[in-house]
């Protein structure tokens, strides 16, 4: 075989083989991502998700050299799922409480099956937040990163004259909003209270009232 035709064929090789590897990635953080739903990102071990993956020890740390970094892998493919489930579909709201509105009703469909598989943020929280690193710093950017954009949404409600002037100066609806998502989960998930999805629902109603211009 001729040099200028292996070198082709060599580099065909190299995509597939590259391609293949992207997707065993993919799949080892799906996985992960699964155990971290259930265990929390401490629960996440590279011999029990290979284990879970029926691949060696030595498979996955050809992808990831250390727990750390896939946990931190964890974290950004949780907030890539988050964002194209509760921020891209609002966008297509109109400006103003309309986006609000959707931005809140989306969250709380991706909340009501956390309420069975759990939150990574919140558990994340409890697991790290006292531990700076890494990881701590990808779940509190991930986190940051959205409640910036529930502001940016709250601002631009202020702005097309659907809250009062001086609604929100401090991030207080947004502020809010969280507060409704986290009482959520803990009473949904933690103390199984029947009806926490619905009074979370009436408490976000209330909260926009409070605000809305006259």
């Amino acid at each position: 075989m001729s040099s200028a035709r292996a070198t082709p064929l060599r580099a065909a090789r190299s995509v597939r083989a590259q391609a293949k590897g992207q997707q065993t990635r993919q799949a080892i953080v799906d996985a992960a991502l699964r155990i971290s739903a259930q265990l929390g990102l401490e629960g996440l071990s590279i011999g029990g998700l290979a284990d879970a993956m029926n691949m060696s020890k030595s498979g996955v740390f050809a992808h990831f050299g250390a727990r750390e970094e896939l946990q931190i892998s964890v974290v950004r493919e949780y907030y890539a799922r988050f964002e194209q489930q509760v921020f891209q579909p609002a966008l297509q709201a109109p400006r103003g409480l309309p986006r609000v509105r959707a931005l809140f009703d989306h969250w709380m469909r991706f909340t009501s099956v956390e309420i069975e598989s759990g939150c990574l943020f919140i558990s994340g929280a409890v697991d790290f937040d006292d531990r700076p690193g890494p990881v701590r710093d990808a779940l509190a950017a991930a986190v940051n990163a959205w409640m910036d954009a529930m502001a940016r949404a709250v601002a631009l409600a202020r702005s097309e004259g659907h809250l009062k002037a001086d609604a929100d100066a401090d991030h207080q609806i947004a502020f809010e909003i969280h507060g409704l998502i986290l009482a959520l989960h803990y009473e949904a998930r933690f103390l199984q209270r029947p009806g926490a999805v619905e009074r979370a629902q009436r408490g976000f109603d209330n909260l926009l009232a409070r605000y809305a211009a006259v």
